[in-house]
Order: structure tokens, then C-alpha cells, then sequence
């Protein structure tokens, strides 16, 4: 199993509320914006997945909220693969500030449809990406 660095946001002043907290919707942004670097560092970019016939939509989310983040700190999001069964795949989040304290944990669920939007089994339909999901599932 090949260990994927997390990625880094800088908490931007946008992204807080009147009392210089980060505003709770922009988590689920930067699980997108980890989840999408953590393709591109295994090798499967949307660009790539596309190109392979392969989009895999959000169909739910789950957040836990365990410390509050400011501006302009940097947390580190370690992305990791919890499940993928073929026509599901389920990611997880841990999010950290500086100190090392876990101020996130979160979940999201995907599925995977052709480019028409019709459901596939990524096992059938994309082996070679399956492949890779499927290799980075911690035991």
C-alpha cells in the first residue's frame, strides 16, 4: 500500500464568520479540494477518469466537528480510502490543525455512473482504477 501525502489548506479570511471562526459549510469544500489532489497524486485526475468514462458523484456527506479553525492556519487533510465495493466507494477525512489537534473528521460516499449518467461497476468498467482504490484500503 503506497502512502499518500495529505493535503494542505490555508484557512483564507473569506472563510470565517463575524467571529473569525471558518464558517462550517467550507469543510465539505476542502474534503473536495483534498479528495481531488488525492486522485491526481494516486494518478487518476478527473481529467483522466473522464477521459475513461468514469464520473463518481457525492451521494452523502458526514461531518464531525471537533475544534474550530481560523484564518489563517493551515490544516492538513490526510485523505484515505474506508471501502470500495464496485459501485460504491466511501472516503475518509481527518483534518488537523498545526498543533496536530484533529479539528474534523468526515466521510463521504460516492458512486460511480458513466459520462451518460447511468450507474457502472467500476471493477467491470475501469479495472485499472478500481485497481488502485481498491490497493490503498487500510486493513
Amino acid at each position: 500500500m503506497q502512502h499518500v501525502e495529505p493535503y494542505e489548506h490555508k484557512v483564507q479570511y473569506y472563510e470565517t464568520d463575524k467571529m473569525s471562526i471558518t464558517h462550517h459549510s467550507n469543510y465539505v469544500r476542502w474534503m473536495e479540494e483534498a479528495r481531488v489532489d488525492f486522485l491526481s497524486k494516486i494518478g487518476w485526475d478527473f481529467d483522466k477518469l473522464e477521459a475513461s468514462g468514469v464520473a463518481s458523484p457525492v451521494i452523502s456527506i458526514e461531518v464531525k466537528y471537533k475544534g474550530s479553525t481560523t484564518f489563517p492556519e493551515v490544516i492538513t487533510i490526510e485523505v484515505k480510502i474506508l471501502a470500495c465495493k464496485g459501485v460504491r466507494l466511501t472516503i475518509g477525512y481527518e483534518m488537523k490543525n498545526a498543533e496536530g489537534k484533529v479539528v474534523c473528521e468526515a466521510r463521504s460516499e460516492h458512486c460511480f455512473i458513466n459520462l451518460e449518467g447511468r450507474p457502472i461497476r467500476l471493477e467491470k468498467d475501469c479495472p485499472e482504477f478500481y485497481e488502485a482504490l481498491v490497493s490503498l484500503i487500510e486493513e
